[in-house]
Protein backbone atom coordinates (compact mmCIF):
# COMPACT_ATOMS: atom_id res chain seq x y z
CA UNK A 1 0.00 0.00 0.00
CA UNK A 2 0.91 3.24 -0.86
CA UNK A 3 2.30 6.02 1.49
CA UNK A 4 1.93 8.83 -0.91
CA UNK A 5 0.69 12.13 0.75
CA UNK A 6 -2.41 14.48 -0.12
CA UNK A 7 -1.52 17.59 -1.70
CA UNK A 8 -2.28 19.87 1.00
CA UNK A 9 -5.90 22.77 0.01
CA UNK A 10 -6.93 25.73 1.21
CA UNK A 11 -9.53 25.08 3.95
CA UNK A 12 -12.83 26.87 1.49
CA UNK A 13 -11.56 23.96 -1.21
CA UNK A 14 -11.94 20.39 1.93
CA UNK A 15 -13.60 22.34 4.07
CA UNK A 16 -16.48 19.52 3.70
CA UNK A 17 -13.63 17.08 4.59
CA UNK A 18 -12.84 18.23 7.46
CA UNK A 19 -16.35 18.68 9.17
CA UNK A 20 -16.03 15.38 8.54
CA UNK A 21 -13.17 14.73 10.35
CA UNK A 22 -14.94 16.60 12.95
CA UNK A 23 -17.86 14.80 13.22
CA UNK A 24 -16.34 11.72 13.55
CA UNK A 25 -13.25 13.32 16.29
CA UNK A 26 -16.87 14.58 18.68
CA UNK A 27 -18.37 10.64 18.57
CA UNK A 28 -14.90 9.38 19.33
CA UNK A 29 -14.71 11.44 22.09
CA UNK A 30 -18.94 11.06 23.25
CA UNK A 31 -18.25 7.56 23.49
CA UNK A 32 -15.80 8.01 26.42
CA UNK A 33 -17.38 11.22 27.57
CA UNK A 34 -20.84 10.24 28.23
CA UNK A 35 -20.35 8.15 31.08
CA UNK A 36 -19.22 11.48 33.24
CA UNK A 37 -22.65 12.87 32.98
CA UNK A 38 -24.20 9.14 33.57
CA UNK A 39 -22.03 8.70 37.16
CA UNK A 40 -24.32 9.70 39.10
CA UNK A 41 -27.13 7.30 37.37
CA UNK A 42 -24.40 4.57 37.14
CA UNK A 43 -23.50 4.84 41.11
CA UNK A 44 -27.42 4.44 42.18
CA UNK A 45 -27.26 1.23 40.26
CA UNK A 46 -26.40 -1.38 43.27
CA UNK A 47 -25.14 -3.89 40.93
CA UNK A 48 -22.50 -1.56 40.29
CA UNK A 49 -21.81 0.06 43.18
CA UNK A 50 -19.18 2.76 42.31
CA UNK A 51 -17.97 5.37 44.96
CA UNK A 52 -16.68 8.78 44.57
CA UNK A 53 -12.82 8.25 44.31
CA UNK A 54 -13.85 4.64 42.41
CA UNK A 55 -15.63 6.27 39.59
CA UNK A 56 -12.20 8.85 39.32
CA UNK A 57 -9.98 4.97 39.14
CA UNK A 58 -12.31 4.66 36.00
CA UNK A 59 -11.20 7.74 34.28
CA UNK A 60 -7.78 6.70 35.06
CA UNK A 61 -8.29 3.21 33.84
CA UNK A 62 -9.76 4.80 30.78
CA UNK A 63 -6.61 6.78 30.73
CA UNK A 64 -3.91 4.66 30.68
CA UNK A 65 -6.07 2.31 28.14
CA UNK A 66 -5.88 5.81 25.92
CA UNK A 67 -2.13 6.00 26.46
CA UNK A 68 -1.73 2.16 25.21
CA UNK A 69 -4.00 2.84 22.38
CA UNK A 70 -1.92 5.45 21.21
CA UNK A 71 1.55 3.32 21.62
CA UNK A 72 -0.38 0.57 19.29
CA UNK A 73 -1.72 3.55 17.13
CA UNK A 74 1.36 3.64 14.90
CA UNK A 75 1.26 -0.18 14.03
CA UNK A 76 -2.09 0.35 12.63
CA UNK A 77 -1.97 3.40 10.87
CA UNK A 78 1.53 2.62 9.35
CA UNK A 79 0.71 -0.74 8.27
CA UNK A 80 -3.08 -0.48 7.62
CA UNK A 81 -3.43 3.62 6.72
CA UNK A 82 -5.15 6.37 8.53
CA UNK A 83 -8.14 5.77 7.29
CA UNK A 84 -9.08 1.94 8.60
CA UNK A 85 -7.31 3.10 11.70
CA UNK A 86 -9.76 5.61 11.63
CA UNK A 87 -12.74 2.79 11.02
CA UNK A 88 -11.87 0.45 13.05
CA UNK A 89 -11.56 2.00 16.21
CA UNK A 90 -15.47 3.54 15.36
CA UNK A 91 -16.55 -0.31 14.73
CA UNK A 92 -14.70 -1.19 17.95
CA UNK A 93 -16.23 1.84 20.27
CA UNK A 94 -19.59 0.92 19.31
CA UNK A 95 -19.54 -2.93 19.92
CA UNK A 96 -17.68 -2.29 23.49
CA UNK A 97 -20.88 0.33 24.31
CA UNK A 98 -23.00 -2.46 23.21
CA UNK A 99 -20.82 -4.60 25.41
CA UNK A 100 -21.28 -1.68 28.53
CA UNK A 101 -25.37 -2.71 28.43
CA UNK A 102 -24.20 -6.41 29.20
CA UNK A 103 -21.57 -5.40 32.17
CA UNK A 104 -23.21 -5.94 35.55
CA UNK A 105 -20.47 -5.33 38.07
CA UNK A 106 -17.82 -3.06 38.18
CA UNK A 107 -15.06 -5.13 36.78
CA UNK A 108 -16.83 -4.90 33.60
CA UNK A 109 -17.21 -1.67 33.46
CA UNK A 110 -13.61 -0.76 34.28
CA UNK A 111 -12.68 -3.39 31.14
CA UNK A 112 -15.33 -1.30 29.15
CA UNK A 113 -13.67 2.04 30.50
CA UNK A 114 -9.95 0.79 29.13
CA UNK A 115 -11.09 -0.52 25.88
CA UNK A 116 -12.62 2.62 24.79
CA UNK A 117 -9.80 4.53 25.87
CA UNK A 118 -7.42 2.72 23.96
CA UNK A 119 -9.68 3.23 20.79
CA UNK A 120 -9.40 6.50 21.66
CA UNK A 121 -6.00 6.06 21.69
CA UNK A 122 -5.69 4.65 18.20
CA UNK A 123 -8.28 7.85 16.67
CA UNK A 124 -6.48 10.47 17.96
CA UNK A 125 -3.10 10.72 16.14
CA UNK A 126 -5.13 9.94 12.77
CA UNK A 127 -7.83 12.20 12.82
CA UNK A 128 -5.09 14.85 13.68
CA UNK A 129 -2.26 13.52 10.64
CA UNK A 130 -5.33 13.03 8.40
CA UNK A 131 -6.49 16.52 8.51
CA UNK A 132 -3.22 18.99 8.96
CA UNK A 133 -2.19 16.43 5.44
CA UNK A 134 -5.31 17.90 4.10
CA UNK A 135 -5.19 21.45 5.02
CA UNK A 136 -2.20 23.75 3.36
CA UNK A 137 -0.37 25.02 6.81
CA UNK A 138 -1.46 28.63 6.06
CA UNK A 139 -5.25 27.35 7.18
CA UNK A 140 -4.00 25.18 10.17
CA UNK A 141 -5.20 27.39 12.83
CA UNK A 142 -8.63 27.97 11.22
CA UNK A 143 -8.71 24.08 10.27
CA UNK A 144 -8.00 22.86 13.99
CA UNK A 145 -10.53 25.16 15.41
CA UNK A 146 -13.25 23.32 13.38
CA UNK A 147 -11.71 20.00 14.60
CA UNK A 148 -11.54 21.07 18.23
CA UNK A 149 -15.13 21.74 18.54
CA UNK A 150 -15.59 17.93 18.94
CA UNK A 151 -14.84 18.40 22.37
CA UNK A 152 -16.81 21.18 22.95
CA UNK A 153 -19.49 19.71 21.73
CA UNK A 154 -19.42 16.27 23.20
CA UNK A 155 -19.23 18.37 26.49
CA UNK A 156 -22.48 19.53 25.35
CA UNK A 157 -24.54 17.11 23.68
CA UNK A 158 -23.23 14.08 26.56
CA UNK A 159 -25.05 16.26 29.54
CA UNK A 160 -28.11 16.71 27.31
CA UNK A 161 -28.63 13.42 25.88
CA UNK A 162 -28.14 12.01 29.11
CA UNK A 163 -31.12 14.48 30.63
CA UNK A 164 -33.34 13.31 27.87
CA UNK A 165 -32.74 9.71 27.77
CA UNK A 166 -32.80 9.38 31.60
CA UNK A 167 -36.12 10.23 31.51
CA UNK A 168 -37.13 6.76 29.26
CA UNK A 169 -34.19 4.41 29.91
CA UNK A 170 -31.62 3.64 32.26
CA UNK A 171 -28.08 4.44 31.76
CA UNK A 172 -27.10 1.23 29.78
CA UNK A 173 -30.12 1.73 27.63
CA UNK A 174 -28.48 5.46 26.44
CA UNK A 175 -25.30 3.72 25.64
CA UNK A 176 -26.96 1.47 23.46
CA UNK A 177 -28.15 4.82 21.65
CA UNK A 178 -25.11 6.24 21.68
CA UNK A 179 -23.30 2.89 20.04
CA UNK A 180 -25.51 3.10 17.18
CA UNK A 181 -25.18 5.99 16.31
CA UNK A 182 -21.52 5.43 16.24
CA UNK A 183 -21.73 2.53 14.19
CA UNK A 184 -23.81 4.26 11.43
CA UNK A 185 -21.12 7.22 11.28
CA UNK A 186 -18.74 4.43 10.56
CA UNK A 187 -20.58 2.74 8.15
CA UNK A 188 -20.89 6.36 6.19
CA UNK A 189 -17.31 6.85 6.80
CA UNK A 190 -16.64 3.40 5.11
CA UNK A 191 -18.64 3.46 2.22
CA UNK A 192 -19.07 7.06 1.40
CA UNK A 193 -15.78 8.79 1.94
CA UNK A 194 -13.12 6.91 0.12
CA UNK A 195 -10.39 9.25 -0.10
CA UNK A 196 -10.32 10.97 3.54
CA UNK A 197 -6.92 9.41 5.38
CA UNK A 198 -6.11 6.72 2.73
CA UNK A 199 -2.19 7.03 3.32
CA UNK A 200 -0.06 5.77 5.71
CA UNK A 201 1.94 7.43 8.88
CA UNK A 202 5.45 6.79 9.53
CA UNK A 203 6.24 3.38 11.06
CA UNK A 204 7.83 2.74 14.75
CA UNK A 205 10.96 2.04 14.89
CA UNK A 206 13.88 3.63 17.14
CA UNK A 207 15.36 6.21 14.16
CA UNK A 208 11.64 7.29 13.66
CA UNK A 209 10.81 7.73 17.61
CA UNK A 210 14.27 9.41 18.41
CA UNK A 211 13.51 12.57 17.03
CA UNK A 212 10.65 12.61 18.60
CA UNK A 213 11.21 12.25 22.01
CA UNK A 214 14.95 13.86 22.00
CA UNK A 215 13.45 17.35 21.39
CA UNK A 216 12.86 19.50 24.91
CA UNK A 217 9.13 20.78 23.62
CA UNK A 218 8.05 16.99 23.19
CA UNK A 219 8.53 17.18 26.95
CA UNK A 220 7.01 20.63 27.34
CA UNK A 221 3.60 19.71 25.33
CA UNK A 222 3.69 16.47 27.27
CA UNK A 223 3.12 19.13 30.54
CA UNK A 224 0.99 21.72 28.81
CA UNK A 225 -1.26 18.62 27.08
CA UNK A 226 -1.93 17.92 31.13
CA UNK A 227 -2.12 21.04 32.10
CA UNK A 228 -5.19 21.37 29.24
CA UNK A 229 -6.15 18.05 29.82
CA UNK A 230 -6.93 18.09 33.09
CA UNK A 231 -8.64 21.72 32.84
CA UNK A 232 -11.28 20.31 29.96
CA UNK A 233 -11.70 16.69 30.25
CA UNK A 234 -10.23 16.02 34.40
CA UNK A 235 -12.32 18.19 36.04
CA UNK A 236 -15.56 18.02 33.87
CA UNK A 237 -15.62 14.69 34.97
CA UNK A 238 -16.01 15.07 38.41
CA UNK A 239 -18.01 18.54 37.99
CA UNK A 240 -21.14 16.23 38.05
CA UNK A 241 -20.64 14.53 41.63
CA UNK A 242 -18.88 18.08 42.80
CA UNK A 243 -22.09 20.14 41.95
CA UNK A 244 -24.84 17.10 42.65
CA UNK A 245 -22.80 16.55 46.52
CA UNK A 246 -21.37 19.95 47.66
CA UNK A 247 -23.48 22.08 45.90
CA UNK A 248 -27.03 20.46 46.50
CA UNK A 249 -27.63 19.98 42.95
CA UNK A 250 -30.45 17.73 41.35
CA UNK A 251 -28.78 15.77 38.64
CA UNK A 252 -30.90 16.66 35.90
CA UNK A 253 -29.74 20.09 36.69
CA UNK A 254 -25.80 19.48 37.22
CA UNK A 255 -26.09 18.36 33.67
CA UNK A 256 -28.33 20.85 31.96
CA UNK A 257 -26.08 23.12 33.51
CA UNK A 258 -22.52 21.41 32.24
CA UNK A 259 -24.26 21.13 29.03
CA UNK A 260 -25.43 24.55 28.69
CA UNK A 261 -22.00 25.60 29.79
CA UNK A 262 -20.31 24.21 26.84
CA UNK A 263 -22.58 25.99 24.21
CA UNK A 264 -19.99 28.99 24.94
CA UNK A 265 -16.72 27.08 23.55
CA UNK A 266 -18.48 26.57 20.03
CA UNK A 267 -17.57 30.38 19.43
CA UNK A 268 -14.70 30.80 21.55
CA UNK A 269 -12.62 27.38 19.99
CA UNK A 270 -13.28 30.06 16.61
CA UNK A 271 -12.07 33.13 18.64
CA UNK A 272 -8.93 31.20 19.41
CA UNK A 273 -8.07 30.52 16.01
CA UNK A 274 -8.16 34.33 15.08
CA UNK A 275 -6.24 35.23 17.66
CA UNK A 276 -3.79 32.06 17.20
CA UNK A 277 -3.27 33.58 13.47
CA UNK A 278 -2.24 36.69 14.93
CA UNK A 279 -0.69 36.13 18.04
CA UNK A 280 1.35 32.97 17.02
CA UNK A 281 0.56 29.55 18.89
CA UNK A 282 2.73 30.20 21.89
CA UNK A 283 1.01 33.61 23.56
CA UNK A 284 -2.55 32.15 22.90
CA UNK A 285 -1.85 28.92 24.53
CA UNK A 286 -0.36 30.69 27.19
CA UNK A 287 -3.50 33.03 27.44
CA UNK A 288 -5.80 30.48 27.20
CA UNK A 289 -4.33 28.31 30.52
CA UNK A 290 -4.06 31.65 33.03
CA UNK A 291 -7.56 32.43 31.88
CA UNK A 292 -9.28 28.92 32.22
CA UNK A 293 -6.89 28.46 35.90
CA UNK A 294 -8.01 31.22 37.20
CA UNK A 295 -11.80 30.54 36.12
CA UNK A 296 -11.14 26.98 37.72
CA UNK A 297 -10.16 28.76 41.13
CA UNK A 298 -13.32 30.59 41.43
CA UNK A 299 -15.54 27.12 40.14
CA UNK A 300 -13.91 25.71 43.74
CA UNK A 301 -14.38 29.34 46.03
CA UNK A 302 -17.70 30.10 45.03
CA UNK A 303 -21.38 28.71 44.85
CA UNK A 304 -25.09 29.80 43.56
CA UNK A 305 -24.78 31.90 40.26
CA UNK A 306 -20.85 33.40 40.95
CA UNK A 307 -20.18 29.46 41.05
CA UNK A 308 -22.67 28.89 38.35
CA UNK A 309 -21.00 31.62 35.62
CA UNK A 310 -17.33 30.62 36.05
CA UNK A 311 -17.68 26.88 35.33
CA UNK A 312 -19.30 28.80 31.90
CA UNK A 313 -16.10 30.60 31.83
CA UNK A 314 -13.88 27.58 32.51
CA UNK A 315 -15.21 25.73 29.74
CA UNK A 316 -15.30 28.70 27.27
CA UNK A 317 -11.66 29.40 27.98
CA UNK A 318 -10.33 25.43 28.25
CA UNK A 319 -10.87 24.48 25.05
CA UNK A 320 -9.47 27.81 23.33
CA UNK A 321 -6.19 25.84 24.64
CA UNK A 322 -6.29 23.65 21.99
CA UNK A 323 -6.27 24.77 18.69
CA UNK A 324 -2.99 26.51 19.28
CA UNK A 325 -1.88 23.23 21.13
CA UNK A 326 -2.16 21.01 18.15
CA UNK A 327 -0.98 23.92 15.45
CA UNK A 328 2.31 23.90 17.98
CA UNK A 329 2.70 20.44 18.24
CA UNK A 330 2.60 19.59 14.35
CA UNK A 331 5.77 22.09 14.51
CA UNK A 332 7.87 20.81 17.16
CA UNK A 333 8.89 18.42 14.36
CA UNK A 334 9.04 17.76 11.05
CA UNK A 335 5.87 16.32 9.23
CA UNK A 336 7.27 13.15 8.86
CA UNK A 337 6.84 12.18 12.68
CA UNK A 338 4.01 14.42 13.08
CA UNK A 339 1.65 11.16 13.34
CA UNK A 340 4.23 9.68 15.72
CA UNK A 341 4.36 12.93 17.95
CA UNK A 342 0.20 13.06 18.12
CA UNK A 343 0.42 9.52 19.39
CA UNK A 344 2.83 10.11 22.26
CA UNK A 345 2.14 13.73 23.58
CA UNK A 346 -1.49 14.31 23.97
CA UNK A 347 -2.28 10.71 25.27
CA UNK A 348 1.02 11.02 27.47
CA UNK A 349 -0.73 14.47 28.82
CA UNK A 350 -4.10 13.04 28.96
CA UNK A 351 -2.96 9.76 31.64
CA UNK A 352 -1.71 12.90 33.63
CA UNK A 353 -4.94 15.35 33.58
CA UNK A 354 -7.81 13.01 32.12
CA UNK A 355 -7.08 10.31 34.26
CA UNK A 356 -4.93 10.53 37.49
CA UNK A 357 -6.24 14.00 38.08
CA UNK A 358 -9.90 13.07 38.34
CA UNK A 359 -8.73 9.71 40.53
CA UNK A 360 -7.10 12.38 43.00
CA UNK A 361 -10.19 14.77 42.89
CA UNK A 362 -12.34 11.97 43.68
CA UNK A 363 -10.55 10.37 46.22
CA UNK A 364 -10.54 14.39 47.58
CA UNK A 365 -13.92 14.68 47.01
CA UNK A 366 -14.75 11.25 49.23
CA UNK A 367 -12.31 11.90 51.95
CA UNK A 368 -12.24 15.87 52.13
CA UNK A 369 -13.84 17.83 49.47
CA UNK A 370 -13.74 18.28 45.21
CA UNK A 371 -14.04 22.10 46.08
CA UNK A 372 -10.34 22.21 47.55
CA UNK A 373 -9.03 19.94 44.81
CA UNK A 374 -10.46 22.10 41.98
CA UNK A 375 -8.73 25.34 43.54
CA UNK A 376 -5.44 23.47 43.32
CA UNK A 377 -5.74 22.35 39.95
CA UNK A 378 -6.54 25.96 39.10
CA UNK A 379 -3.49 27.18 40.78
CA UNK A 380 -1.06 24.51 39.29
CA UNK A 381 -2.61 25.08 35.83
CA UNK A 382 -2.26 28.75 36.06
CA UNK A 383 1.00 28.76 37.32
CA UNK A 384 2.18 26.05 34.69
CA UNK A 385 1.14 27.99 32.00
CA UNK A 386 4.37 29.78 32.21
CA UNK A 387 6.02 26.45 30.78
CA UNK A 388 4.91 27.72 27.13
CA UNK A 389 8.40 29.83 27.07
CA UNK A 390 10.41 26.83 26.96
CA UNK A 391 8.80 25.84 23.34
CA UNK A 392 11.01 26.01 20.47
CA UNK A 393 8.04 25.85 16.88
CA UNK A 394 10.23 25.10 13.66
CA UNK A 395 9.51 27.63 10.85
CA UNK A 396 11.07 25.51 8.49
CA UNK A 397 9.33 22.63 7.36
CA UNK A 398 9.72 19.50 5.03
CA UNK A 399 7.66 18.32 2.58
CA UNK A 400 5.93 14.94 3.99
CA UNK A 401 2.59 13.51 5.73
Amino acid sequence: MARACPTPQPLRNVLGTVVFITVVFLLAFLARLIFSPLMPAIQEDPAMGVASGQAGALFLLGAIGMLAGSFLAPLFYSSLNHRHTLILSLFVMAATLVGAYFADSLWGLRAVFFVLGACFGLHQPSSMATLTATVRREDWSRALSIQQLAPPLALVTGPLITVALLTWFSWDEVLLWIAGIIALVAVVFYFATPGIGSFQGEPPSPSAIKPVVSTRSFWVMIFLFALGMGAQVGVYTMLPLYLHQERDMTVASANTLLGLANLAPLVTVFVSGWVTSRLGEKRTMAIALVLTGVAAIFVGLLSGVGMKICVVLMAAMAVCYFPPAFAALSRIVQPNYRSLAAAFCPPTGFVLGGGLLPLALGYMGQSWSFSTGIIIIGAVITVGAAAVSLLHLLTNLEEGC
